[in-house]
This record gives structure tokens, C-alpha cells and sequence, in this order.
């Protein structure tokens, strides 16, 4: 498959092209991320690719999206818990730094890491990892999004 649905991830998402969508959510798309440095690397996309910021939706969807991110969140910490006993903690950011599109990170965190990263954002991780081919998302990660989609869909059965 080409690579084209990373340059409109959202729109490939919306066609049902995107092959990172894990699940689609109320507010978007939970897709696991082009790396796995930190197994369990998740996003939530919002839906509509001209939404920039948290501030451009209205109120109700503003919501359903932090509750979508909640979601994959505890769905992401749940996975890395039963799949890795040194995991630790889930971390949740929005940034939209880079891209210009509103979606929300999901970094699980280890104890295994690094001791002089471990306590730091994961940005600060070196360059050369977001592109060493022996990170990069591929089908040896087939359990991890079960795992990640499994938990999604249980909570969405689960009552609040």
C-alpha cells in the first residue's frame, strides 16, 4: 500500500484508507502511531481536517473529543499494562505544533526507558529514533493493536 494517506490523514481516515485507524471514536479516529520507540504510541485524529485547535469546536464536540482521548487513553494504558509489566504511565498531550490539524497524543512510558529520559517529555527522545526502521510501525505491532482495539471497544461497551 502507498504512503499517500499520511499526507491527509484525516481524509484517508474519512475513506477508510488510513490502515493506522484502530477504531473511529465519537469525536474521531484512535490510530496508532508511524512509531513505536514507546509501544502503544496512539492518536486521536479529530474528524474534520479543517478543525486546528480544541477552541475551534463547539462546546458538545469539545467534549466528546477530550472524552475520546480519555478513551484511547485508558484503552493505551490498559494494553501496555497487560502487555509489558514495566509499564508505568500514560501520558496525554495536544500540541498542534507540526501539524496543522487538531489530534491528541498518546505516549505510554516505562520504567525500561532510559534513566536520563525517563522523566522527560518524549520529544526530547534523540531525532534518530522517530526514524529508525526498527521503530517504525509495521506487522510485528499486530498484537499491540488488538490489544489497543480490544480495550477500546470494551470500554464502549462499559457504562460510564
Amino acid at each position: 500500500m502507498s504512503d499517500q494517506w499520511r499526507k491527509d490523514r484525516i481524509g484517508s481516515a474519512l475513506r477508510g484508507e488510513n490502515p493506522a485507524v484502530l477504531r473511529r471514536l465519537d469525536a474521531g479516529f484512535a490510530v496508532i502511531g508511524d512509531v513505536q520507540f514507546l509501544p502503544g504510541y496512539s492518536v486521536l485524529l479529530a474528524d474534520d481536517p479543517a478543525v486546528q485547535r480544541l477552541s475551534d469546536l463547539p462546546k458538545g464536540m469539545r467534549l466528546a473529543f477530550l472524552s475520546d482521548m480519555d478513551r484511547l487513553g485508558e484503552a493505551v494504558e490498559r494494553a501496555c499494562r497487560r502487555l509489558d509489566p514495566a509499564f508505568r504511565r500514560v501520558n496525554l498531550e495536544i500540541l498542534g505544533n507540526t501539524d496543522g490539524f487538531l489530534h491528541a497524543h498518546v505516549w505510554p512510558r516505562f520504567e525500561w526507558e532510559p534513566a536520563e529520559l525517563v522523566g522527560l517529555p518524549v520529544w526530547l527522545y534523540p531525532r534518530e529514533m522517530w526514524s529508525e526502521e526498527d521503530y517504525a510501525l509495521g506487522p510485528r505491532h499486530a498484537d499491540l493493536r488488538e490489544a489497543i482495539g480490544d480495550e477500546l471497544d470494551h470500554l464502549a461497551r462499559s457504562p460510564s
